[in-house]
């Protein structure tokens, strides 16, 4: 009973280290989401930190504000979606 106790601890602590590296690992990735054709792309680490955001201005109404700023945060909630879909694997 003792040694299948102490079985069963080691492989706890054998899952957690792997989460921790896991972890670890995610927070370095970067995920990049792009809308609009082209015209605005967001790049997020795994632990979800905006580093990038990319505008085609050459695609881009400079008039049409509004939908710029929908396209920042449609492509910014993707590449957050594409982070958890990659955690939760």
């Amino acid at each position: 009973m003792m040694r299948n106790m102490a079985s069963m601890m080691k492989k706890v602590q054998d899952m957690q280290g792997r989460i921790e590296v896991m972890q670890r690992d995610l927070v370095g990735m970067e995920f990049t989401a792009t809308v609009g054709g082209g015209a605005v792309s967001a790049t997020v680490t795994g632990n979800g930190k905006l580093v990038k955001l990319k505008l085609n201005l050459e695609t881009l109404d400079p008039s049409d504000t509004e939908m710029l700023e929908d396209m920042i945060c449609l492509a910014t909630n993707n590449a957050h979606q594409q982070a958890a879909e990659e955690k939760a694997r």
